[in-house]
């Protein structure tokens, strides 16, 4: 005991409270397995007195009845076993705990350890039909996890009203059963919590083979009682309920009582799938360079993971998902039709690494080329470009690593053919001479070097400023017809670089560039010269960075003409030539933007630029709202994929719910305040506050006649509604809660409330009876609840995976046809589960495009579309419900309807009349209308499992392919790591 003291003593000197009573937990635990030990060792030797005893009696009985003598031995024999546990698929080792398991299995105190529970039912059916069926794959023991308890075939009890409505009264609950009620002592009642508690310590069960084997014909009357609440927290049956834990809390489940046999119950895959339609926004706020206009007539640019391909005059989107995080950075071969992407390191759901690479892919049919740096590069690829002179064959990447590597490659052999460190300091570009195939220039952080690369060999010239003084950044670079340099600088300067004659080239080393003597510096910017792009006709443009400035300039770089940017568009990070007299602007506030000299500008793309997390669906139109934390409140069209209003307010918005009206909608935000505006003219109604932290949820009743809102305060407050939403009054506050609320959901009659917290509470809620938490959670277990956000609850706790901490699932939503839910990851993926999903381990389409934490997802009114969002990289998707027997050719190509919208909106889309070949490996197909002779192979093909590996392109190997299909079928029980994916 001393030794167990002074372990505590130093564990509460150098951990936290939590980490001893993980400690504590653990200690238990082992002392209860050894227990369960040696009560299974006493079972097996008070089996083998009763066996002898049972032979006795046999015997004697033979003797004096004769013929009967078999019928009594088969009886003795029956009533003989021991049952040690009605379910052989799930065994315990107990040296393979981990912690999560250690905590689960002493959550609870002492005292409910010591309590017994009288039943008066028998178990034997359950046993019987459990041992029968074949055993399901069961958890690890080193994972918490859900595992539902099987409760005995009952009758359903007689209800008041409509089912599903009103819970039954407040009283005994009424058990059913499959066969007569069996009125049993209380010795047999103990002795059935000891068959249970005998379960878990299968491990050294192999003396009671046989008596497992045989559990369902034993009635034990005499097995010493044991502690109930320690082997429920190991997930044993309890009767009419499910048990799962998180972080070692318990959560208990009933199961309604329409459900005859919980073992009969079955989730399947969903027949829905979904295919992504549109993706609204950009990422301008921290790239650069990202913006191009292809031949085909798209502007091809991108956002979280996905490189999207946007047709502005035909209003359509295709989309390239071959990447597994970020993308960083783009370059386009000089045939303007292949494309290279770069992305970050990553972790995927595992907490396995995802390396760097950078995607080579064709931008008509949307197929992975190559493949280029796996293992390479170390943090991400920060810039790249393709070599001109020799008409793209090698590509230069620059590493996001401390020594910013640059290495040339031969993509088509994917081999890399030099290497070199190039400085400390950042390094924001680098590009191949157009004419001289063996130099190479970066520039960055006080730096411009010439690389002279000769065959594996790169040697470094760095430019000489001469007397003009080195700015901080060089920024962007650009060449001019006659070989020479432009760089823009922090300074606002424009510097012309040309070879420096002096220096006759000799083969051992590079030439030296400098500055041109001839020409000073331009002063083209205020606060620095941020991006330049050549046009057709040699003229050139700038953008300045913070002036918001775009300037012309001429053959000898005089400036020829200018416009500024509207301040609410943000500063400018990227331009590239558009149509005709067209250009293309990307700016920090992520809009993409097409202008002219004369007309000015057109938003073509918008979107959020800080973490985004409130999404809300109107409840008759097919329009969505979005807020986030840049105070932004965005309201979407759907169908012509526009921006209808949008409004910035005071505060941080993080969640939104339209009156059912739709006349109004309210938006929740990080103070506690919340707004109301008018959902068609976005004028505020009123302003109202609930206390003074984030309010995590709001919810109207079916009728609209109350609001809920959820704070992280842990109260519910509750408001009588009026005048279609533009009238609110306090009618009370839902106390009960001991962590913030998360998701809450009404039941559709008004007067109840189901309710998740931070802590996993599952609480229920007498609205109409003073906001009373209704104790006996048994009652509510038949309300049909009007919607299901609540992630939560017996009809969806399968979708939690394995092993989660609790935080793995962001959000939840229930179709209104009641067939398939939604959900919301923090490992960047969107699933699609069946509903009802009452099984552990549940399977699900998953779907990858986002690549942060995916913060909502919401189904629009008629179940058509999906919308979900992404925090960090503050993306809206959007996602078209299909049945796998209806996926046509013509499923990528988003066509707009409907006269053209003078609003900003947001957009990108495919090449009219080019046919796509099938996706392989990295995107999805987003075949165009002419595309008919070739299906795409993932419309044709049931989706991947995560054991098989996705198609290979002729050019990509099967290692080289990261991902399997987007749309693949995957159990939802992979163990996920409670990390936090990268931004």
């Amino acid at each position: 005991m001393d030794g167990f003291t002074g372990s505590l003593d130093d564990s509460m000197s150098a951990t936290s409270v939590s980490d001893v009573n993980d400690r504590l937990s653990a200690l238990e635990l082992r002392v209860q397995q050894q227990e369960d030990e040696l009560m299974v060792m006493k079972a097996a030797l008070a089996d083998v007195l009763r066996r002898l005893a049972a032979s006795e009696d046999a015997a004697a009985s033979k003797k004096q009845h004769g013929g009967k003598g078999g019928a009594a031995m088969r009886e003795a024999y029956s009533t003989s076993c021991i049952s040690n546990g009605g379910t052989p698929g799930r065994k315990r080792d107990s040296t393979s705990v981990t912690r999560k398991e250690t905590v689960s299995s002493a959550a609870k105190s002492g005292t409910e350890k010591k309590k017994e529970v009288s039943t008066q039912r028998s178990h034997m059916e359950e046993i019987q039909e459990h041992e029968e069926a074949p055993p399901q794959k069961e958890p690890s023991p080193n994972h918490s996890s859900p595992v539902p308890s099987h409760p005995p075939q009952r009758s359903t009890p007689s209800s008041e009203g409509s089912k599903g409505h009103v819970p039954p009264k407040r009283g005994p609950s009424v058990k059913r059963s499959a066969g007569m009620e069996r009125s049993q002592s209380s010795t047999w009642d103990s002795a059935e919590k000891n068959r249970n508690k005998l379960v878990k310590a299968a491990s050294t069960s192999k003396l009671l083979a046989k008596a497992v084997k045989n559990a369902d014909r034993h009635k034990d009357p005499v097995v010493s009682q044991a502690k109930m609440s320690t082997r429920e927290k190991n997930s044993l049956a309890e009767g009419n309920a499910i048990k799962m834990f998180m972080r070692g809390r318990p959560i208990t489940m009933f199961i309604p009582s329409d459900v005859e046999n919980y073992d009969d119950v079955r989730t399947e895959l969903p027949p829905e799938r979904l295919k992504l339609e549109w993706v609204y926004g950009y990422r301008g706020r921290d790239c650069r360079a990202n913006v191009y206009l292809l031949p085909t007539g798209e502007i091809v640019y991108f956002i979280a993971s996905v490189a999207v391909l946007f047709n502005y005059e035909e209003r359509t989107q295709r989309h390239y998902l071959g990447h597994t995080d970020c993308i960083k950075c783009l370059a386009i071969h000089p045939d303007k039709i292949r494309i290279a992407t770069g992305q970050i390191a990553g972790v995927d759901k595992d907490g396995r690494a995802l390396q760097p690479h950078v995607r080579v892919w064709d931008s008509v049919s949307l197929s992975t080329l190559q493949v280029i740096g796996l293992g390479t590069f170390e943090r991400g690829v920060g810039s790249l470009a393709f070599s001109k002179a020799d008409s793209g064959q090698h590509l230069g990447v620059i590493d996001d690593c401390n020594d910013h590597m640059l290495t040339v490659w031969d993509w088509h052999k994917k081999s890399k053919v030099a290497e070199i460190k190039t400085t400390t300091d950042v390094v924001l570009a680098v590009e191949f001479h157009p004419t001289d195939p063996n130099t190479i220039v970066t520039c960055g952080k006080f730096h411009i070097f010439f690389w002279t690369w000769n065959g594996s060999s790169l040697l470094r010239k760095q430019g000489l400023f001469g007397n003009h003084d080195r700015p901080k950044f060089i920024q962007c670079l650009t060449f001019r017809s006659n070989g020479d340099i432009v760089t823009g600088d922090s300074a606002g300067q424009l510097l012309v670089w040309t070879r420096n004659s002096a220096e006759a080239p000799t083969g051992k080393g590079p030439q030296a560039f400098q500055m041109r003597t001839d020409t000073r510096p331009i002063e083209a910017h205020e606060k620095g010269v941020f991006c330049m792009c050549d046009m057709r006709s040699g003229t050139l443009l700038t953008g300045g960075g913070k002036d918001r400035r775009v300037v012309l300039w001429d053959h000898e770089l005089h400036q020829d003409r200018e416009i500024e940017v509207p301040d609410q568009y943000g500063n400018i990070r990227a331009l590239a030539e558009g149509k005709g007299e067209e250009f293309l602007v990307g700016t920090t506030r992520n809009f993409v933007l097409r202008g002219t000299f004369n007309d000015g500008f057109q938003v073509e793309v918008q979107g959020h630029t800080d973490e985004l997390w409130g999404l809300a669906t109107h409840p008759s139109r097919e329009v969505f709202l979005t807020c986030a934390q840049d105070q932004l409140v965005c309201v979407w069209n759907s169908l012509d994929h526009s921006l209808q209003w949008s409004r910035t307010l005071e505060e941080h918005g993080h969640c939104a719910e339209f009156h059912p009206s739709g006349s109004v909608v309210v938006i929740g935000t990080h103070s506690g305040k919340w707004f109301v505006l008018d959902a068609e003219t976005s004028d505020l109604v009123g302003i109202h506050t609930d206390g003074n932290e984030q309010l995590s949820v709001m919810r109207f009743s079916v009728d609209g006649s109350m609001l809920a809102v959820g704070s992280h305060d842990n109260f519910i407050y509750l408001y009588n509604v009026s005048e279609r939403g533009r009238k609110y009054s306090r009618y009370g506050k839902c106390t009960g809660h001991s962590s913030y609320i998360t998701h809450l959901d009404w039941s559709p009659d008004n007067k109840f409330i189901m309710s998740n917290s931070g802590d996993y509470e599952i609480l229920y809620w007498d609205i109409q009876n003073g906001c009373q938490l209704i104790r006996n959670r048994s009652e509510c277990k038949d309300i049909d609840w009007a919607t299901y956000t609540c992630v939560l609850g017996y009809h969806v706790f399968g979708v939690w995976p394995e092993g989660s901490d609790g935080t793995d699932i962001n959000a939840l939503m229930r179709s209104h046809n009641r067939k398939v839910i939604a959900l919301a990851d923090d490992f960047c993926k969107v699933h699609l589960f069946a509903y009802p999903c009452s099984r552990f381990k549940a399977p699900s389409h998953k779907y990858s495009a986002h690549s942060s934490h995916v913060t909502n997802v919401s189904f629009l009114y008629s179940d058509s579309h999906l919308i979900s969002t992404g925090g960090k990289d503050t993306s809206i998707m959007q996602w078209r419900l299909v049945k796998k027997s209806s996926l046509s050719l013509t499923d990528g190509i988003v066509s707009k309807s409907g006269p053209r919208r003078a609003d900003p909106v947001v957009a990108s889309s495919p090449p009219a009349g080019t046919a796509a070949v099938p996706e392989i490996s990295g995107g999805t197909q987003e075949p165009s209308p002419s595309a008919d002779l070739v299906p795409p192979a993932s419309e044709l093909t049931p989706p991947l499992s995560e054991s098989t590996p996705p198609a290979s392109d002729s050019t990509v190997s099967l290692k080289d392919s990261l991902e399997t299909s987007d749309d693949t079928a995957t159990p939802s029980d992979e163990g996920l790591p409670p990390l936090t994916p990268p931004s």
